[in-house]
This record gives C-alpha cells, sequence and structure tokens, in this order.
C-alpha cells in the first residue's frame, strides 16, 4: 500500500518510470474490465491505452487518498461511452449518406426512364421509313452499307433519314443534356 502511494506521487509528480510501472501492473485488468463492455478486442486495446493517455495528461488531479484506480477505471468507462457515441454518430452519417445515395440514383434513373420513354415517342412518330433506317442502325448495329443493301435504297438516302431522325431527337430534347449513345443502348433493350 506505502509502495502505491509513493508510486502515485511520483506520478503526480511527473515520474515516467512510476507510471510505467503503473500501467504495467494495472493494464491486464483494466483491458479486462473494458474488453467485457466493448467485446472487440481492437476496440478494448484503443480505449485502454486512451485512457493511461488521459490519467497520464491528467495526472495532477489524481486524489491519492481516494482510489486512483477508480479515478483509472471512470475514464476508461466514459471513453468507453464516448467511443459508442462517435461509432452511432458515424452509423447514422454512413446510414444517411446511404439513402441520399439511393435516392440520388433512384431520382437519376427515373429521369433516365423518363428520357429514355420520351426518346422512345419521338422514334415512334418518325416516317416509318426514317424509324426503321435508325432502329437497323443503332439497335440491330448495321452500318449504312448494309441498311442499304438490305432496304435496297442508296447509302445516301440512309444517311439523309439518319440526318432527319437525329434532327428530330435533337429538337424533341433541346435544352437538355441528354447523351444519345447512352439512351440507344438502353433502348436496344427495349422493344418498339
Amino acid at each position: 500500500m506505502k509502495d502505491e502511494l509513493l508510486l502515485l506521487r511520483n506520478i503526480k509528480d511527473g515520474d515516467q518510470v512510476s507510471f510505467k510501472v503503473f500501467f504495467k501492473a494495472t493494464y491486464p485488468a483494466l483491458f479486462g474490465y473494458v474488453n467485457s463492455y466493448a467485446r472487440n478486442r481492437v476496440l478494448a486495446e484503443d480505449i485502454t491505452q486512451q485512457t493511461y493517455i488521459k490519467f497520464w495528461e491528467n495526472r495532477e488531479k489524481i486524489d491519492i487518498d481516494n482510489s486512483p484506480k477508480s479515478y483509472l477505471y471512470t475514464i476508461a468507462y466514459n471513453s468507453f461511452l464516448d467511443s459508442k457515441k462517435r461509432e452511432q454518430k458515424e452509423r447514422s452519417y454512413i446510414d444517411q449518406l446511404h439513402r441520399a445515395a439511393i435516392e440520388e440514383e433512384t431520382n437519376e434513373k427515373e429521369k433516365l426512364e423518363l428520357k429514355l420513354e420520351r426518346l422512345q415517342k419521338v422514334i415512334e412518330s418518325l416516317p416509318e421509313k426514317c424509324k426503321k433506317i435508325l432502329i437497323m442502325n443503332k439497335m440491330e448495329g448495321l452500318k449504312y452499307k448494309e441498311i442499304a443493301d438490305r432496304l435496297d435504297i442508296s447509302v445516301k438516302t440512309v444517311e439523309s433519314q439518319m440526318r432527319i431522325a437525329f434532327q428530330k431527337i435533337r429538337e424533341s430534347f433541346k435544352n437538355e443534356e441528354i447523351i444519345l449513345w447512352m439512351l440507344f443502348g438502353r433502348l436496344s433493350g427495349c422493344s418498339l
């Protein structure tokens, strides 16, 4: 008991050697105490280390007459509670970010689906020959020459019809940022 009082007085005076002795003597029990709450070895080690850091930083406040070990355990328990509060805040923040990301993704998908529907309507409104050429090129992946051969028309006619189709699509989507190739890619999975 006298040795412990001397040790604590020395710690209070800033003696690091005495602190190391105290640390080695009390660490296993304090770690076990913290781990019984944390139930996570890594977290318990972190909290225990933080406890000793706080104990050292506040060594002038140590009341040698009252149990300094209870002061140490109080620091540990409060550190555990602080870590739980931080964890809950982080989890809440991550949950909020996740919900916001899902909501944003859903909104973007809905916007894209609306544009896709508009694109389908524009394509449906094209003259039959123009629509057929556009579908053969963008959805079936045929080149202008292949389309011309299949339909027994000139490549110039295919080019002209494609120009008409794109002009009507651009008019429908003016003042909007639209990535046509992306919409056509999505549309190729749909039936018109």
